[in-house]
């Protein structure tokens, strides 16, 4: 991380000086700098005056007394608090009153590394994405202290740098990893409960909800004991609050030492024999082809409901209308209920209820979970899996679970993002961009909350305290603020 963000300023034209504890590290580094400044000239991404520019730019030095002359100083060193403290007392002794000191903390209080500086005003978080040099976010965190200057300071140093930065407060874990949690906890939840297995969940919440990757093949990619790391510390910094309640899976693949793709097995295995969920790897369920109906019965709900029927209209499937406000049912002509997740179990349906989930996008999703009531007959079951078939659509039938996969996991995100912004975390504005550029979500949770209305969202969670009065699901303050402004708009 501290060789990227030093390619990142030298790459903008700064002159770099790189200090290591380690022997001779900062020289290597500075080499292997200078090669990945090659590659990018060999791949026409930099020309070759550039690169001797920024090779010339380097500075290797082997004492903090030779950084004196510095005007920003960050750190990439281990993630312990009395490390770093101890770190910036010292440089206080070297750089100049002037001098921004940075940390790119991802988990720690910058307002915690700051206590221990003479001048904690001038101390701030710059929390660059790995790799630096290719993901464009940076968290820039104001501590209790930092001065408005300061971080203003680092806002524009991240954009003059060619990065997009957002602003946030100091809270656990900033804006990315605090509202992200939902969307590793959901699915593990889910896969606790036994709604369905991991190659399941992942592939619908990527073929459904549009996120890029699934949480168990994203978790096997970061680390588990990195991601489960990061979970826990946000839980006990928020005071075990049950809203961040870690995965006890997780803990027992962590414990067994499945770490993921670098121990060479996760939630999914990665030796020769397995493609981790790829081609070669576990399958999700996927229902086999069913007859589609010719006909559906519709009464008018909630939006994302009308934007189904509308893909049924166009897929040649015919809509008889009732256009009295209901809850968007969709009647099938066996008599099956089919109804869209909504914090609730199919069977408080009764009889023929099929729930179907949440997509991203009905018209071009690829594939739907549904659940159905446990007295369900198979033919209306068989009927729901059809007409989703004829609209082009995978279908994995799950167990009966309140939210299903997709809803819940939005619903908590959309939630996550609302808390945040409602405690000045950052903005609205500054939350979607962070969770669209820092963890590539196809929508950030503030839009998507929008499209789905704060009222949506609020009745799915409403729904679901109830069946896990816990606390985990009672919908946030600002949740509930933003349902009751007049405006529809969510603000801090």
């Amino acid at each position: 991380m501290g060789q990227g963000i030093a390619q990142v300023a030298l790459a903008a034209g700064h002159p770099v000086l790189l200090h290591d504890v380690a022997e001779g590290f900062a020289v290597r580094a500075a080499g292997t700098i200078g090669a990945r400044l090659d590659r990018l000239v060999e791949k026409g991404r930099m020309t070759a005056e550039r690169r001797d520019a920024a090779r010339a730019a380097i500075t290797p030095v082997t004492g903090l007394e030779q950084l004196a002359s510095a005007g920003l100083v960050i750190e990439a060193v281990a993630e312990r608090l009395e490390v770093k403290q101890r770190l910036f007392a010292d440089l206080e002794d070297v750089v100049g009153d002037d001098c921004v000191l940075a940390t790119n903390t991802s988990s720690l209080s910058v307002t915690a590394i700051a206590g221990a500086l003479r001048r904690p005003e001038r101390f701030l978080g710059l929390h660059f994405f790995n790799p630096a040099p290719l993901l464009p976010l940076v968290e820039v965190v104001s501590g209790h202290a930092t001065d408005p200057a300061v971080a203003d300071f680092g806002y524009e140093t991240a954009l003059g740098w060619g990065k997009t930065p957002v602003r946030c407060t100091d809270t656990p874990g900033f804006v990315v990893n605090r509202v992200a949690r939902p969307f590793y906890a959901e699915a593990f939840a889910a896969l606790e409960d036994r709604v369905a297995d991991p190659a399941t969940i992942d592939a619908v919440l990527r073929e459904g909800g549009g996120f890029r990757m699934g949480p168990f093949e994203l978790t096997d990619l970061i680390g588990q004991d990195v991601n489960e790391a990061v979970t826990r510390s946000v839980w006990e910094a928020f005071f075990q609050s049950p809203k961040f309640t870690p995965s006890l899976a997780q803990r027992r693949l962590v414990e067994s030492g499945r770490h993921g793709r670098k121990s060479g097995a996760g939630w999914f295995r990665y030796d020769e024999h397995h493609g981790g969920g790829g081609a070669d790897g576990p399958v999700p369920h996927t229902a086999p082809p069913r007859t589609p109906p010719a006909r559906v019965g519709f009464t008018d709900g909630p939006p994302p409901v009308r934007e189904l029927v509308g893909v049924i209209e166009k897929a040649g499937i015919g809509v008889d209308r009732d256009e009295a406000a209901g809850h968007g049912v969709i009647t099938l002509p066996g008599g099956a209920r089919l109804t869209l997740a909504d914090g609730t179990y199919a069977a408080d349906g009764g009889g023929d209820t099929v729930q179907y989930d949440l997509a991203l996008d009905y018209a071009a999703a690829i594939r739907i979970a549904i659940a159905h009531a446990p007295g369900a007959r198979a033919a209306a079951v068989d009927e729901a899996i059809g007409l989703f078939q004829a609209l082009g659509k995978q279908v994995s039938v799950v167990r009966d679970s309140p939210g299903l996969i997709v809803a819940r996991t939005v619903a908590m995100l959309v939630d996550f993002a609302a808390d945040a912004v409602a405690k000045g975390v950052a903005t609205p504005q500054d939350v979607d961009t962070a969770m669209r550029l820092g963890v590539n979500y196809p929508l950030g949770p503030v839009e998507w909350g929008t499209r789905l209305t704060p009222g949506w969202v609020r009745d799915v969670l409403r729904a679901l305290h109830v069946h896990h009065p816990t606390g985990r699901y009672a919908p946030s303050v600002g949740l509930s603020r933003w349902y009751a402004s007049p405006e529809g708009v969510l603000s801090s």
